[in-house]
């Protein structure tokens, strides 16, 4: 028991010093596992390969050149969609959440087109736009756009009444309580927002990828499909997951928890 407990202070301690490196702990038995049945020849290396085939998948595909183009598209298409999104999503939800009219008037419709995933438009995108970009930024910033406003509403409806009444009667504006209380207040749940609209729209990027994409690392996983490599589905799913977990846990994970304790102290 005391080695246990021995054990785990260790691992809180490493993971307070050094997060990076503490989080690749619980992946070792992963690696472990499936280093001992690849090699076991229980499947085909072809169909099963190890995670050393993968690391020189990744080196061959980095030294063509392939890897670090089609990752730089998926990343500049992600970012151009979420900014397109959280352009229109913030200013949407501040109205819907301070205007009663506005939230009568665009709430149904909201959920209405909330409900419809972003690849049921894929068809119709097709046939309006082709296999190009309009098509791939137009489901980015359909999946990015929902989190956003929604979390939007929510941080400026938990925003006290009272703080508005009290700088109203103290002489501030509509516009400075807008931008000195209720901004600040629901800054919380709009970084949130975007947190989750960003992890969507990554999501949504690799599948339109797949579908209507001539490059990224989403068209690379699919490509691969038809030449039966394996290898390289892996090696992209492998840098879908690692790529997320660092802009999610080093920087968006960080800005939330920042804001929050900045921001997050008002409640109703």
């Amino acid at each position: 028991m005391n080695m246990i407990l021995q054990g785990w202070g260790a691992y809180v301690r490493l993971t307070q010093k050094l997060p990076g490196i503490a989080a690749l702990i619980p992946f070792i038995p992963v690696v472990a596992i499936w280093t001992i049945v690849a090699a076991s020849g229980l499947f085909p290396r072809a169909f099963f390969p190890g995670p050393m085939d993968v690391v020189n998948s990744f080196i061959a595909l980095s030294y063509k050149g392939i890897l670090p183009a089609y990752l730089q598209d998926s990343l500049i298409r992600l970012l151009n969609g979420a900014a397109i999104g959280i352009a229109i999503g913030v200013p949407m939800g501040i109205l819907i959440g301070t205007s009663k009219m506005a939230h009568r008037i665009s709430w149904p419709v909201l959920l209405f087109f909330q409900a419809i995933g972003d690849i049921a438009w894929l068809p119709i995108l097709l046939i309006w736009f082709g296999f190009g970009l309009t098509t791939m930024t137009f489901v980015i910033v359909y999946t990015v756009v929902f989190p956003v406003i929604l979390n939007t509403v929510l941080g400026v409806e938990s925003v006290p009444r009272d703080l508005a009444r009290a700088a109203r009667s103290l002489g501030a504006s509509r516009a400075r309580v807008l931008w000195e209380v209720t901004i600040p207040g629901a800054l919380p749940n709009i970084i949130t927002g975007l947190r989750n609209g960003l992890g969507y729209g990554w999501r949504a990027l690799i599948a339109v990828e797949m579908i209507v994409g001539t490059s990224g690392i989403g068209f690379m996983m699919f490509d691969a499909r038809r030449a039966g490599s394996v290898v390289e589905i892996l090696v992209g799913m492998i840098i879908l997951g690692l790529l997320w977990y660092i802009v999610d846990a080093w920087i968006l994970a960080p800005i939330e928890r920042a804001t929050g304790q900045r921001w997050g102290l008002v409640s109703s």
